[in-house]
């Protein structure tokens, strides 16, 4: 195994691995230990106690946090006419058909949401062995195939995460930056366990939400204790 880099180490002290902290604790301990030279993300861990595998034990969702993910996020639009314009007006970064297909097909995918409307799901489903495999095939579950274009961009843009469960039943996503105050990344992390919570699939058995973990990018992770996310709990 690898060793760990000096400041990984240093920032790792005072953490004891086998300890939940508070959430408003936790919170405090990233921040202060988020040195990098650039505006650390946040990220939150969740272990939970399904099998993706089973179609009846998919966790998949959106959730748009309170105060956004401080994170610049390209869109791509599938539309025409009317709806590409709203589109457009809403801020997507790229607007298209035909063409925006071509382009992924090139290997041009610079956007990090897609969104469609319903009538350009014929040229998109041809994407889907390249969009598939990045989480950014459009879909009416998340909210991504839909005539409301404008309503989709503007909530990709104001901070909205996508959720899914991976093998071993991982959820992971970024909640914010280092440099938002305590008080913002708690909430938007009370926010995104909330939506876990919500997702719960009918083939969850046991404690569903088995474990939480915080890390900023380039720091150490610790895990939260359960209770204090208010709406967390074995179910």
């Amino acid at each position: 195994m690898a060793q760990k880099g000096k400041r990984l180490r240093k920032a790792a002290e005072g953490i004891d691995p086998n300890k939940a902290y508070a959430l408003e604790e936790a919170v405090r301990m990233i921040k202060a230990r988020a040195s990098a030279k650039f505006d650390e993300s946040v990220e939150i861990a969740m272990n939970l106690g399904v099998d993706p595998r089973h179609a009846d034990q998919n966790v998949r969702g959106v959730v748009t946090l309170p105060h956004g993910t401080g994170k610049s996020v390209r869109v791509a639009v599938f539309a025409r006419g009317e709806k590409a314009e709203q589109a457009t007006a809403a801020g997507a970064d790229i607007v298209g058909a035909e063409d925006l297909a071509e382009r992924i097909l090139g290997g041009t995918i610079d956007f990090d949401r897609c969104i469609a409307t319903p009538d350009m799901m014929p040229i998109v489903g041809k994407l889907g062995r390249v969009l598939g495999p990045r989480g950014l095939m459009p879909n009416p579950r998340l909210g991504t195939v839909t005539p409301d274009v404008a309503t989709a961009v503007s909530e990709a843009k104001a901070g909205q995460v996508q959720f899914r469960a991976e093998k071993a039943g991982l959820v992971h996503a970024g909640i914010g930056k280092a440099s938002f105050d305590e008080k913002r990344l708690a909430e938007n992390i009370r926010a995104f366990v909330t939506a876990i919570n919500r997702a719960k699939p009918s083939g969850a058995k046991g404690t569903y939400i088995k474990k939480v973990s915080l890390s900023s990018t380039m720091g150490p992770g610790l895990r939260v204790d359960l209770p204090t996310l208010s709406a967390v709990g074995a179910e």
